[in-house]
């Protein structure tokens, strides 16, 4: 039987596992941190839970092919969906609008609030219901399909080709103009930060209009412990709080890996679930160099890579009334060199083992990008000064909610405040980034096969090979490196 070394137990490593087990090799997972699944995780303060990854998972609804790979991992069996109204609700300037979930919803509150803007928003209209019949292409890797495989799949994404060559080149900012609403024209603009593609909107609405981008109950950290639960099962083992730091090559191979505690671990095969700067840059010590992440990782304002501060708040009450998820304008405060106009707020009560009976958690994710983590990095040296900063913006985020809620002053507190120093302290994220490279006008899409060039029997799995990242990616891009090990044995591949 051969044996595989996954390094990282997130998503990514967990998949990779688990059709490993199914496939006859013999799998061992080295995780860093005490806990498996990586960024898809979450954490208990003062009696209260934080939810740390999800806002919404493609895949949710019943019978798509994404609902049917995240059964075989595990990670939905048995587990009840929650569907928001609103995939996200906006307010300006006295104004509020809703993303529905209901399309024609959607289409008729727009309308009765724009009605000069009926062509913009019937082409919105258009456009999203046009991308529902779009999915996620799963079954295979494109490297390993057939000429009649590709056919079909290039004819499947034909719509979404289309779509592309229309939005895919325009910014959200320039096509938030062709709306006259000014807060149709502020949401639209202020979706995503600046730079991204114009399409990314109409993907994530398509996915959540047709009911396949929803939230499993239980939250992130519940996800990925039935992950764990399925490998296990299968006779995987899970080593924790165990780093790997070295890899040993020899004749194109590698022969072994190090730990942190100096342990050294054999196998046939070596999957790296894990960072891709973390992979290249240190555990290969930069000699066997990719063109392709190399062009992005030196390139901050094309291919930007994303983290955020997290900051969590208890409230003493329900929040029945108040939509999933809620931006808004604040009187604005600085977080280094920017000025804070707006907050998102996500809350889980819905969730009710989430909080004490009769309150509930609030989430709210700030954007941090290159310049960010760059300021972070010079606090982290100074952890005095890091926690004074981390305490100002919880306090700033609680004063700005109590502004917006005064029926909740005196009764919300700061939980907790993560920083992109946190992402990178628990999970070696490169830059504390939570997402690979993200879709911007001028940045060309990657579909990288996870293959190390110099290195015959070492792959990286995980969101960076493929746009748009996050957990689907992972969870695909783990089994598919299964796929090409079988294919390297000449054994068939098992779903099951």
């Amino acid at each position: 039987m051969k044996k595989i070394v996954i390094i990282g137990g997130g998503i990514a490593g967990l998949s990779a596992g688990i059709f490993a087990q199914k496939n006859g090799f013999e799998s061992i997972i080295l995780e860093k941190h005490h806990t498996l699944g990586g960024e898809c995780t979450g954490w208990n303060r003062q009696g209260y839970h934080i939810d740390g990854c999800i806002h919404w998972l493609v895949g949710t609804k019943e019978g798509t092919p994404m609902h049917t790979l995240w059964t075989q991992v595990g990670a939905l069996e048995g587990t009840e969906v929650f569907h928001p109204e609103t995939f996200l609700s906006f307010e300006y300037e006295g104004n509020a609008v809703h993303l529905c979930r209901d399309l024609e919803r959607l289409r008729s509150s727009w309308l009765r609030l724009a009605p000069q803007d009926k062509e913009a928003v019937e082409d919105f209209y258009q456009t999203v219901k046009a991308l529902q019949a779009f999915n996620m292409p799963v079954d295979k890797p494109i490297s390993m399909m057939t000429l009649f495989e590709k056919i079909k799949l290039i004819s499947s994404m034909k719509e979404a080709g289309a779509i592309m060559d229309k939005y895919g080149k325009i910014s959200l900012k320039t096509y938030a103009r062709r709306f006259k609403h000014p807060v149709l024209r502020e949401l639209l603009a202020n979706f995503l930060p600046e730079g991204y593609s114009a399409s990314s909107i109409f993907f994530a609405l398509a996915s959540f209009t047709k009911g396949d981008a929803s939230i499993p109950y239980g939250g992130s950290k519940a996800m990925a412990m039935r992950m764990e639960d399925k490998y296990r099962s299968l006779g995987g083992t899970v080593i924790a709080s165990s780093e790997v730091v070295k890899l040993n090559i020899k004749d194109k191979q590698v022969d072994c890996l190090v730990t942190k505690d100096g342990k050294k671990y054999q196998a046939d095969y070596y999957i790296a679930a894990c960072d891709a700067h973390r992979l290249y840059e240190h555990l290969l010590e930069g000699r066997y160099s990719d063109s392709a992440f190399k062009k992005r990782f030196s390139n901050s304002i094309d291919y930007p890579l994303a983290s955020n501060i997290y900051i969590a708040l208890a409230y003493e009450g329900e929040l029945d009334n108040l939509p999933r998820s809620l931006r808004f304008q604040v009187t604005p405060f600085k977080i280094h060199h920017e000025e804070i106009h707006y907050l998102t707020i996500n809350h889980y009560q819905y969730e009710k083992t989430f909080a004490p009976e009769g309150h509930s958690v609030i989430t709210c994710a700030i954007n941090q990008f290159y310049s960010d983590y760059e300021a972070w990095d010079q606090l982290s040296q100074d952890m005095q000064a890091y926690q004074q900063e981390k305490v100002r913006i919880g306090s700033e985020v609680l004063r700005a909610v109590e502004m917006r809620f005064p029926y909740m002053k005196g009764k919300v507190k700061v939980l907790d405040v993560a920083t992109p120093k946190t992402y990178e302290r628990y999970c070696n994220a490169y830059r504390g980034a939570f997402m690979g490279f993200l879709p911007t006008i001028k940045g060309k899409m990657m579909a990288h096969s996870g293959h190390i060039k110099g290195v015959k029997n070492l792959f990286l799995s995980g969101q960076w090979l493929q746009p748009p990242g996050g957990l689907p990616v992972a969870v695909i891009t783990g089994r598919d490196t299964i796929m090409w090990l079988c294919k390297k044995e000449k054994k068939p591949f098992t779903y099951y």
